[in-house]
């Protein structure tokens, strides 16, 4: 067992399940004083020399995956960009 703090940390990796241009570019984990959430992000353009990056920060429940990973079909009329 590491004894690594991961408090006030995260990271993000490309999400290898992305299937649309809604889903996120990169999705991960993050903990903020002590509680932990998932992390999703979408980069923009970098062909614009302008970078951009939006964030979803969504609450761990139990060993919930986030609902972008899940097998379940997302409905892309609920997303609101």
């Amino acid at each position: 067992m590491s004894n690594y703090d991961n408090t006030n940390s995260g990271a993000i990796w490309p999400n290898k399940q992305k299937k649309t241009d809604k889903h996120p570019t990169h999705t991960g984990s993050i903990n903020v004083e002590g509680v932990e959430y998932w992390v999703s992000a979408w980069v923009g353009d970098k062909t614009k020399n302008q970078p951009s990056l939006s964030f979803k920060i969504q609450k761990k429940e139990s060993n919930q995956a986030p609902q972008a990973a899940q097998s379940a079909p997302i409905n892309d009329d609920d997303i609101p960009f």
